[in-house]
């Protein structure tokens, strides 16, 4: 089958670097033939390497949207069966809109967290004015919508949509488990994304400010629209110890960090199905999360400590997390990694997708993991 995924093939995509990148290698295994159509950006040619074998074809896209006619000229020539469309709100879901509608074929649209309530209102006006253009319509219009969790198939609904919706995790490669490399004498916690407010930064180093426990915070991902600098000041206007900013970490940086610390940490007010999450539970890491992480199973499998977005719930969080002892932070952390191999691993998600791309072509009776409007 010929799928042609329209995604960022950088960095700068974030979680979706990693979560498009080895569900397309699955697929791939699966039979299927994807081919990645991105926008050129400062890391794509940099980055090109980490995909291989599937094949990227970058396109020179313009202004915010990131317009693209040769985007259009590519999918007009390339006999796709379907195209899976990773993330909304640009002109590449207009592209897949317009093929759509000259073909027939189908559209898959993964809108990744993007419809989720808090993503909704951030920027909403802009957000607001793409809806009008194109975005709700070709959101209609779309074969199947693929959700990461249930409280994704929610803000679906929510959002006015009666699509047959595919609920499917992500997943993430599972890394051989060795000793735990310690950066220091104190116990590590990680904060690893995009730093941006939704993350919820902010409240951790307020709540960082009260906390004793011994521990050291170490900061890591890439800047969004300058909201790193802000974060140092105020770290500095708290006189905040043991916090360390170390930026962006890929590869053997990011995989070295992974094993040197002790617990993960993602505040978050807003997310799709996190990779950090899944990331950190892969290297046996204990994480402390908010229910906006949608990741319930955490929980009730004991891998993770709840806490909410605001720095006084943050700090009973810490000052919980500190209270445990090194075995039981290996435990709670063995759970996580037990959870990812039962459930979120990509031969498993990249089967279920497949079926969607075959009931989407070909029709027939749905996969188990699709959900309709009507029950």
């Amino acid at each position: 089958m010929n799928i042609k995924v329209l995604t960022t093939s950088s960095r700068k995509a974030g979680g979706l670097f990693y979560s498009v990148r080895w569900l397309s290698k699955a697929l791939a295994n699966e039979g299927c033939r994807p081919e990645i159509l991105s926008p050129l950006d400062e890391f794509s040619q940099e980055d090109l390497g980490v995909w291989n074998p599937i094949p990227v074809e970058l396109f020179r896209g313009h202004g915010p949207l990131q317009t693209s006619f040769r985007l259009r000229e590519k999918l007009a020539a390339s006999g796709a069966d379907l195209i899976h469309l990773h993330g909304i709100w640009m002109d590449n879901q207009w592209a897949a809109a317009q093929w759509q509608a000259r073909t027939g074929r189908p559209v898959v649209v993964s809108p990744r967290g993007m419809l989720d309530p808090w993503a909704v209102s951030n920027s909403a006006w802009k957000k607001r004015l793409v809806e009008i253009l194109f975005a709700k319509k070709a959101l209609r219009k779309a074969s199947c919508i693929h959700a990461l969790c249930r409280s994704e198939v929610e803000s679906i609904r929510a959002y006015g949509l009666d699509n047959p919706v595919a609920l499917i995790p992500n997943g993430v490669e599972l890394p051989e488990l060795g000793l735990r490399e310690p950066s220091g004498t104190r116990k590590t916690l990680l904060f690893l994304g995009r730093i941006h407010p939704k993350k919820g930064i902010t409240e951790l180093l307020k709540a960082w400010s009260g906390f004793s426990g011994g521990w050291k915070l170490v900061i890591a991902g890439w800047d969004d629209g300058g909201y790193d600098e802000g974060l140092k000041a105020l770290a500095c206007e708290l006189g905040l110890r043991h916090v360390e900013f170390v930026g962006p970490q890929y590869g053997k940086e990011k995989e070295q960090l992974l094993r040197s610390v002790d617990a993960f940490i993602l505040p978050s007010f807003s997310e799709g199905l996190p990779m950090s999450v899944l990331e950190a539970w892969s290297y046996g890491l204990p994480v402390v999360v908010t229910d906006y992480c949608n990741l319930p199973e955490g929980f009730k499998a004991k891998a993770a400590l709840r806490i909410a977005p605001d720095a006084e719930t943050i700090a009973n969080g810490l000052e919980t997390l500190a209270s445990m002892s090194g075995s039981e932070l290996h435990a709670m952390g063995a759970c996580g990694r037990k959870l990812v191999e039962d459930k979120f691993t990509w031969p498993r998600i990249a089967a279920d997708m497949r079926q969607v791309y075959e009931w989407c072509v070909g029709g027939g009776n749905p996969p188990e993991c699709m959900e309709f409007a009507d029950g």
